[in-house]
């Protein structure tokens, strides 16, 4: 079976990995053509005309840290040159569960309204409907930590961190290794649709914080303001995992406090 990765950043890496651990082929691309992959532009269509032909397709690339102009680029534009170019190939569109703009702090499954505030959200929205009325697959990654990744660690450990307000916030993540598992897993099995990919245990912001004292004996981060500028907007929810898990994957890490001493020694 022959993989074709659109990006081969933090994310792509550990995907890469985990599929030719499972005897797939992988052609991966990225901007520079770097360390092995194919140069490709996404949002090129020419670029994407060369690429090789694919059993499956899988487009993390990131946009950069860019706004709404390179969100429409890398994933509006990129999901449709892919769709237009490998028609009956099925896409895998990794998104983000910043989709969900709730600040109730309700469960969010699939089926909840994804109503995001922001342009960058609306735009990731598009791509997602362009990915399934192809047929294809969206995943919806919470927070990605792992190996050498975790902002919440590296503010805990480094004194940096706050507690907003009351600390009632739920933060929602995912072991980096963990998304590339789900991202075999819904290849394997050929779903179609949307996936929320987030471990099983949301933490309020309050209660992550006073188990990382416990964990590193350090002091409670102190109390402060919101943060209304977060890349990902500020919301207040529970993302659920329970329509992936029903699918028959399960997180190795159900919890980020389960991975946070060994992601700590990586930092």
């Amino acid at each position: 079976m022959k993989l074709l990765l659109i990006g081969q950043g933090y994310l792509g890496e550990a995907v890469a990995r985990v599929f030719r651990d499972h005897g797939w082929d992988v052609a991966a691309t990225s901007l520079s053509g770097a360390n092995d992959t194919i140069s490709c532009d996404v949002g090129n269509p020419a670029d994407v005309s060369n690429l090789p032909e694919a059993d499956f397709i899988v487009h993390c690339a990131a946009s950069g840290r860019g706004g709404a102009e390179a969100y429409q680029h890398v994933y509006v534009n990129g999901c449709r040159n892919l769709t237009e170019r490998f028609p009956g190939v099925p896409l895998l569109f990794t998104s983000s569960t910043s989709v969900y703009a709730q600040t109730d702090g309700s469960v969010v499954t699939e089926e909840s309204p994804a109503i995001p505030e922001r342009d960058t959200g609306r735009l990731l929205l598009e791509a997602e409907n362009i990915t399934t009325a192809a047929g294809g697959i969206v995943a919806r990654l919470a927070g990605i930590y792992g190996p050498g990744r975790s902002v919440i660690l590296k503010k805990f450990l480094s004194g940096q961190a706050m507690i907003e307000e009351d600390g009632r916030r739920f933060l929602n993540q995912i072991h980096r290794d963990d998304a590339a598992r789900a991202v075999l897993h819904l290849a394997t099995t050929r779903a179609t649709g949307v996936f929320n990919v987030s471990d099983s245990t949301p933490l309020s912001q309050l209660g992550c914080y006073q188990a990382l004292s416990g964990i590193f004996d350090r002091p409670l981060p102190a109390c402060g303001p919101r943060d209304l500028n977060r890349k990902r907007g500020w919301t207040h929810k529970q993302v659920s995992n329970a329509k992936l898990r029903a699918s028959g994957w399960q997180p190795e890490f159900p919890s980020f406090l389960d991975a946070a001493a060994e992601i700590a020694r990586s930092l």
